[in-house]
């Protein structure tokens, strides 16, 4: 019989990395040790991710590479699939690489995985970080 996927939230995550609710930590433990056996499937998805990184760096304060170990642990669990995991993957090191927000780091990825080189945006600054992505601005570019 096939595993009962069950979605996995964002706060799932934050609690069991921070530990800053030990009860609900050690709760979610015991799910992951579920989905680690097989018993259960977590699924989650690229958003949750993205608010993992933004949650550890804008409310826990860490720094970008404390947040990138977090992100790669999560990347790493057994029996937890991700949607776009190869993707997350690299914008995990691009995010501490490059140094730039995870979202444009996520959305660099993103591009890179789709053959698409071209960014449209009138954000220059972190998508010039990034080889072989040209970035163009509306009303003043020609993609």
């Amino acid at each position: 019989m096939k595993a009962e996927r069950i979605f996995a939230d964002t706060n799932l995550f934050l609690r069991y990395l921070t530990n800053d609710i030990p009860e609900q930590a050690e709760a979610v433990e015991v799910l992951l040790r579920r989905a680690a056996k097989g018993e259960l499937a977590l699924v989650t998805n690229s958003l949750v991710v993205a608010e993992i990184a933004w949650t550890l760096e804008s409310y826990y304060t860490l720094p970008r590479p404390e947040v990138q170990r977090y992100l790669l642990a999560i990347l790493n669990t057994p029996g937890l699939e991700i949607a776009d995991r190869d993707v997350l993957w690299q914008a995990a090191f691009w995010y501490v690489e490059k140094n730039v927000d995870f979202i444009d780091a996520f959305n660099a990825a993103w591009m890179f995985y789709q053959g698409i080189s071209v960014v449209c945006t009138f954000d220059h600054k972190h998508f010039a970080r990034f080889e072989g992505i040209t970035a163009c601005t509306p009303g003043e570019d020609n993609p």
